[in-house]
C-alpha cells in the first residue's frame, strides 16, 4: 500500500485546514479511484497508479505542479505513507508547502517523535494527555492501554494502531458524479458580459476537473443563466449559449476563450442571478503520443491552443460560413476537384478514399490551375501563348458533367503543350463550343 494525504493551507482566519471541495475531489480522482476525505485531508491509495505516471517522483513533481495552479490548493502539505492515518499524521506535522517521505525510513521510529495532536482523537484529550505527561505519540504508546481506554475513548486507540499499521483501515471513498451541472449564485445582480465571464471561470474549471477524472473530453458545453427577478415583464427568465467544439477535449483555456468570443457577439438583456454550467456531451480522451516532428495533428502554438482549437475559436468570431476548407471530389474536371465547405462541417472527419488516376506517365499533374481557364489565340488552328505552342501529347478527351447543374457538363481534349518562354502547359480545346476554341488551364511551375 502506498498512501498519500494532501492537506491544504491553514488560512488566518481558520484554526484547522479547510476541507477539499468537490472539483479538488474530481481532480484528485484522475490518478486513482481510491481517493477518500480522511478529516479535513485528502488521502489517496497510488500503488497501482506510479507505473502509469513514470514513477514517485515524476508523480509527486505532477501533483506539485498541478496543485500550484488550483484555486485553494497552492503550497498544500503532501506525506507519504504505508498507510492513510500514518500519511495524514505526517501531513499535519508539515510545514506548507513541505513534501515529507514515510516510506524509507522505519515508521514508527518516524511517528513516534511526532506531536500527539496529530491524531484528532489524542487532540481532543489534550488536557488530559498533557496532565499525564506527554508529548509526543511514544509517549502514548508507552502509557497502559487499558487505562488509557477507560480515560478517553475508543477511537483513540483505534487511530493510533492505524497509524502504526497494526489495524487495518477502512475507507468511505469519493465517487464522481455520473452527469456535470453545476450552478453559481453571483456575488451581486450583473448586466456585463465581462463579469459574466469572470463568475464563469469557476465553473469551467470544475468542468473541467470532472472530465479528467473521467478521463474525458466534452465536445458541447451549455452555459444559462437566470435573470433576476426584478426584470421587465417583456424579458424572459434567462438566456444561455451553447459552446461547441470540432474535437473533445478538456483543456479550461480553450473553453474559456470561446466563452469569451461568444459573450463579446451576445448581450444581456437584464441582470443575471446565477449561472449554471452543464455538459451536453463528453466521450473518453485517449491520450496520444507526442510526435517527434514539430508538424502534424498535434501541432501546437506557444500558447498551449492547437490549429483545431484556434479554427473554432474563429468560427466563432467571424461566422462559421468564413472559415472554410477544401474538401477533394472524385471528378475528372479539374475546376471542380475540391469543394470549399465551412470547416466545422469536415472538422476531424478524414477525407473520402478517391480512386488512383489511371493517366499514364506522360500526364503529369500541374502544379497551378488558372480559374477561370485562359481562352487562347490560334494561329492556323494552332494556340498561342507567348508565342506559338507545341503540342507534345494528347488529346486525352474528358467528357464528363452532363448529370450535374446545367451548363458544367464538358466535353474537351486536353493537351500537354510547350512554350518557348513559359515551359510546359496544360491545355484543352473546348470541343462543346461551336468555335472549339483553346483554353490554359494548368501551368508547371
Amino acid at each position: 500500500m502506498l498512501w498519500l494525504a494532501l492537506l491544504r493551507p491553514t488560512p488566518p482566519e481558520r484554526d484547522t485546514p479547510p476541507p477539499w471541495p468537490e472539483p479538488l475531489v474530481w481532480w484528485a480522482l484522475q490518478f486513482t479511484p481510491r481517493v477518500a476525505r480522511l478529516e479535513e485531508a485528502l488521502v489517496l491509495e497510488l500503488a497501482a497508479s506510479l507505473r502509469l505516471f513514470g514513477g514517485r517522483a515524476a508523480l509527486q513533481q505532477r501533483l506539485l505542479n498541478e496543485l500550484s495552479e488550483l484555486s485553494g490548493a497552492g503550497n498544500a502539505s503532501l506525506a507519504w505513507a504505508p498507510n492513510s492515518q500514518a500519511a495524514l499524521a505526517l501531513a499535519r506535522a508539515a510545514a506548507p508547502a513541505e513534501v515529507v517521505d514515510g516510506l524509507a525510513p522505519p515508521l514508527p521510529a518516524l511517528l513516534d517523535r511526532l506531536p500527539f495532536p496529530v491524531l484528532s482523537a489524542a487532540d481532543r484529550h489534550a488536557p488530559l494527555l498533557a496532565r499525564l505527561g506527554c508529548r509526543s505519540l511514544g509517549d502514548l504508546r508507552r502509557l497502559p492501554r487499558a487505562g488509557l481506554a477507560r480515560r478517553t475513548e475508543p477511537a483513540l486507540l483505534r487511530q493510533l494502531d492505524q497509524a502504526y499499521g497494526q489495524i487495518a483501515e477502512a475507507h468511505d471513498w469519493c465517487e464522481l458524479p455520473e452527469v456535470f451541472e453545476a450552478r453559481r449564485e453571483l456575488p451581486q445582480r450583473t448586466d456585463s458580459t465581462e463579469a459574466l465571464l469572470h463568475h464563469a471561470e469557476p465553473l469551467l474549471r470544475a468542468a473541467c476537473l470532472w472530465l479528467g477524472a473521467r478521463h474525458a473530453g466534452a465536445a458541447q458545453l451549455r452555459l444559462a443563466w437566470l435573470h433576476d427577478a426584478m426584470r421587465a415583464r417583456d424579458v424572459g427568465p434567462g438566456g444561455e449559449l451553447r459552446l461547441a467544439s470540432a474535437e473533445p477535449h478538456r483543456d479550461q483555456r480553450v473553453w474559456l476563450r470561446l466563452l469569451k468570443e461568444h459573450l463579446n457577439r451576445s448581450a444581456l438583456q437584464a441582470p443575471v442571478s446565477d449561472l449554471l454550467l452543464h455538459i451536453d456531451r463528453h466521450c473518453p480522451l485517449h491520450a496520444h503520443s507526442a510526435s517527434l516532428m514539430s508538424g502534424g495533428d498535434d501541432a501546437q502554438r506557444t500558447d498551449g491552443e492547437s490549429l483545431d482549437q484556434l479554427l473554432t475559436r474563429l468560427s466563432v468570431r467571424l461566422g462559421p460560413d468564413n472559415v472554410r476548407q477544401a474538401m477533394p471530389v472524385a471528378d475528372h474536371r479539374p475546376e471542380h476537384q475540391q469543394r470549399w465547405l465551412p470547416w466545422q462541417q469536415i472538422g476531424k472527419r478524414p477525407p473520402p478514399e478517391l480512386p488512383l488516376p489511371e493517366a499514364p506517365a506522360e500526364w503529369p499533374a500541374p502544379s497551378w490551375l488558372l480559374n477561370p481557364p485562359l481562352r487562347l489565340h490560334c494561329l492556323r488552328e494552332l494556340p498561342l501563348y507567348q508565342g506559338p505552342l507545341t503540342l507534345l501529347a494528347g488529346p486525352h478527351r474528358v467528357e464528363t458533367g452532363w448529370w450535374d447543374t446545367p451548363g458544367t457538363a464538358a466535353r474537351r481534349d486536353y493537351f500537354l503543350a510547350h512554350s518557348p518562354q513559359a515551359g510546359l502547359l496544360w491545355v484543352f480545346r473546348d470541343l462543346a463550343a461551336a468555335d472549339t476554341a483553346w483554353f490554359l488551364q494548368g501551368l508547371f511551375a
